[in-house]
């Protein structure tokens, strides 16, 4: 493949119970989400930017940031209980059928502010040069997490080998990683059959920094955002 064509999904659901408003929550000056949008901002690779909400307060926010915001989510995929294979799936078979084919899908969770375009483009050519296997943003395992992925052959493994949850063994001196929420890349084909963002060949994007594996899902997290954005404003 001489050069992808990449749809970056940035999904914000409007109903965030855990932290009302968070993808408009100012961080460093800016809403939450438009740190996403700026990341993915002028890579060769990626066509557009798509924002998928159900609140027409983020898609103004993400419009006006320069997303493509081109409807409001159906309320069946801004429940609690949707998943995310099934809002990226919408998206993509939206975006195909209106804009023409794409090699590669690339969720961006706007929960991840401090993703650097680095990261980003690291992963994009690891997509391109690894055949098309998944990519999977991770990061060491330092909270002895319960589902953790270990390198074997270059790529992401369970120790299970279920790609589903083995536990932790406390006993192996072989490094072991988890999801950090910050990058996820694969072929339409692959997510369309397999409905998962990981495959039996999933490639590791490997983050070793704090900042870009924090995934704010609560107030402490925002808080500690805050903390870091402040810092670098110095």
């Amino acid at each position: 493949m001489i050069s992808p064509r990449i749809l970056a999904l940035i999904p914000a659901r409007g109903g965030s119970k855990r932290l009302p408003g968070k993808n408009v929550r100012l961080l460093g000056g800016k809403p939450l989400i438009v740190w996403s949008i700026d990341a993915a901002r002028d890579i060769p690779e990626i066509s557009s930017t798509l924002v998928s909400t159900d609140d027409t307060e983020i898609a103004r926010v993400a419009a006006d940031a320069g997303a493509f915001v081109p409807w409001l989510r159906p309320p069946a995929l801004a429940s609690d209980i949707a998943q995310s294979v099934d809002v990226a799936l919408h998206a993509l078979a939206w975006y195909e059928d209106t804009c023409g084919p794409v090699d590669g899908l690339l969720l961006l969770q706007p929960t991840s502010p401090f993703r650097t375009r680095k990261s980003i483009l690291r992963g994009i050519h690891l997509f391109k040069n690894g055949g098309c296997d998944p990519v999977l943003g991770v990061s060491l395992n330092c909270a002895h997490a319960r589902r953790t992925f270990r390198l074997q052959d270059g790529f992401l493994v369970s120790p299970a080998n279920d790609h589903g949850g083995g536990k932790r063994d406390s006993t192996s001196p072989a490094p072991e990683y988890v999801t950090n929420g910050a990058f996820y890349l694969v072929t339409p084909e692959h997510l369309r059959s397999q409905r998962s963002f990981i495959g039996e060949r999933t490639l590791p994007l490997i983050i070793d920094s704090a900042e870009e594996s924090l995934d704010i899902d609560t107030m402490f997290d925002f808080t500690v955002a805050e903390c870091i954005a402040r810092r670098d404003e110095r």
